[in-house]
C-alpha cells in the first residue's frame, strides 16, 4: 500500500470549475448582534427560574461563545463567567491574563482575578455567594472539566450541583433567522466545494488529496475549514473513515463528508458517487439511500417526536433487507444530529428520542447504506424546521452521476 500512495499525484493547486458559478452567489451574512446576544441571556435566566438554577459557570466554548460572544481556549487555567439568574454577569481570569480579557468581554464589568498561587475555584465561588446562590441549585454547562465543577463543589459544600444544559440546550436548539442566514452561507460554501472537487477528481488521487481539494475551495469561498472526511471503494462504508491508504480507481464508489463555519455557524453535508459509469448495484443501493433521505424529512414535521424521523429512513431500509435495527449491511447510526454552533450538538433524530421538533431547530438528514468489503452510500443535507414544516439548506443530489 505505501508503494502504491508514493506514486500517486501531487495535487498543489485547485481552480474552482465553471460548474460552480450556478450555484447562487455569495450574498453579505451579518454576525449575529449584542442585542440577539443579551437577549439570549435574558432567556437563559427565564431558564434558570424554571428549573430552580440560581446560576450557571460556562467556560471557553460554543457556549460562551453563543451567551457572550467572548471566544477563550482552554488550558490548566480556568477561565470563564457566571451567568446568574438575577444580577450582573461576574468572569473569572488568571491574573495575568486580565487585560487580555478586558479587551474581549462586552457584557459584564465585574471581572475576578485569580494569581498563580492562588485558588481559582474560590473566586468562582465567591461569585455564586455574592449572586445569592451559595446554598442554591448552581449548575456547570456540560463541557465544563470535572476539576473545575470538584474544585468549586468543594468551597461550596451546601449548594447543590447540577448540569446546565436545560438552559443552554434549551436557549441553542432553537436557532434565530440570523442563526439560519450564517448557517445558510456555510452549507452554500461547503456544496459548492464538494461539487468542485468531485468534477476535478483523476485516477489516482488519494483521499488526502481530495480532502485538500475541498479544504482549498472552502477557504477560496470565506469558509472555515480543515478538508473533508473521505471514504474510496470499500473504505467508503466506514461512517466515519478510515485509516487506510486510499487512491481512486475506475468503479470506486467516492465518498466526500465536509463541513465548514461562517461566524462560529456550521454545516455537514456528504455526497456519493462513482468514479466512471457505476454498477446497477451501486445505483440501487444509492438510490434505496436517497429513499431514506426523503422518508426521513418527510417525517420531520412539527410536533413530530425526533424518534420517528429515525423509524422513517430506517423502515425504508429494513424492507429492502438490510439491518435490521442497527446491524450491517444496513444503517449503523443514527438517522441525523442537531447542528448549529457545533457540527454536533441537542438534539437527534434516532431511536427512543420524544423531543418533539419544533420551529428553529437544525438537523442533518443522513441515513446510511453501509455495506463492509463493498461500499458505502450517505447522502446529508442539512435542514431547519419551519412553521410549515422541514426546508433543506441545500438541494439533494440528483442522482449517482449528479451527486
Amino acid at each position: 500500500m505505501a508503494g502504491v500512495a508514493a506514486v500517486a499525484p501531487s495535487i498543489d493547486h485547485f481552480e474552482l470549475p465553471a460548474e460552480s458559478a450556478a450555484f447562487p452567489p455569495m450574498q453579505p451574512v451579518a454576525p449575529i448582534s449584542d442585542a440577539e446576544r443579551l437577549a439570549r441571556i435574558e432567556k437563559a435566566r427565564k431558564l434558570m427560574t424554571e428549573n430552580g438554577i440560581a446560576a450557571m459557570f460556562l467556560e471557553g466554548g460554543t457556549s460562551m461563545a453563543y451567551f457572550t460572544g467572548t471566544r477563550w481556549g482552554n488550558s490548566e487555567r480556568p477561565f470563564g463567567v457566571v451567568i446568574p439568574a438575577k444580577g450582573e454577569l461576574a468572569w473569572v481570569t488568571p491574573g495575568f491574563e486580565e487585560a487580555r480579557a478586558r479587551e474581549l468581554i462586552k457584557f459584564g464589568k465585574d471581572i475576578r482575578v485569580w494569581q498563580e498561587d492562588e485558588s481559582p475555584y474560590k473566586v468562582i465561588a465567591s461569585i455564586f455567594r455574592d449572586r445569592g446562590a451559595a446554598s442554591g441549585k448552581i449548575a456547570f454547562e456540560e463541557r465544563v472539566r470535572f476539576f473545575i465543577v470538584d474544585g468549586v463543589e468543594k468551597e461550596l459544600p451546601s449548594a447543590k450541583v447540577t448540569i446546565a444544559t436545560p438552559v443552554t440546550a434549551g436557549c441553542r436548539m432553537i436557532k434565530s433567522p440570523a442563526e439560519i442566514a450564517l448557517m445558510q452561507r456555510a452549507n452554500d460554501i461547503t456544496l459548492q466545494a464538494i461539487v468542485g472537487t468531485m468534477k476535478a477528481l483523476k485516477e489516482g488521487m488519494t483521499s488526502r488529496d481530495i480532502s485538500a481539494s475541498v479544504g482549498e475551495i472552502t477557504r477560496k469561498l470565506g469558509g472555515n475549514g480543515d478538508g473533508a472526511l473521505v471514504g474510496l471503494g470499500k473504505y467508503s462504508a466506514f461512517p466515519h473513515g478510515s485509516i487506510q491508504p486510499q487512491q481512486i480507481r475506475e468503479g470506486d464508489i467516492v465518498l466526500i463528508d465536509a463541513g465548514c463555519t461562517i461566524e462560529g455557524y456550521t454545516s455537514d453535508i456528504t455526497r456519493t458517487t462513482v468514479f466512471g459509469k457505476p454498477t446497477q448495484r451501486q445505483r440501487d443501493v444509492w438510490e434505496l439511500e436517497k429513499q431514506a433521505q426523503n422518508a426521513a424529512f418527510k417525517a420531520a414535521q412539527v410536533g413530530a417526536p425526533c424518534a420517528s424521523v429515525d423509524a422513517a429512513a430506517r423502515k425504508v431500509i429494513t424492507e429492502a433487507g438490510f439491518g435490521p435495527d442497527y446491524k450491517v449491511p444496513g444503517l449503523p447510526h443514527r438517522t441525523g444530529h442537531g447542528i448549529g454552533m457545533d457540527g454536533h450538538e441537542w438534539t437527534n433524530f434516532v431511536r427512543g428520542n420524544t423531543t418533539k421538533i419544533q420551529p428553529g431547530m437544525c438537523f442533518s438528514d443522513e441515513p446510511m447504506i453501509a455495506i463492509y468489503g463493498e461500499f458505502g452510500i450517505r447522502l446529508e443535507d442539512c435542514l431547519h424546521i419551519t412553521e410549515s414544516g422541514p426546508k433543506f439548506f441545500t438541494p439533494q443530489s440528483e442522482s449517482i452521476e449528479k451527486p
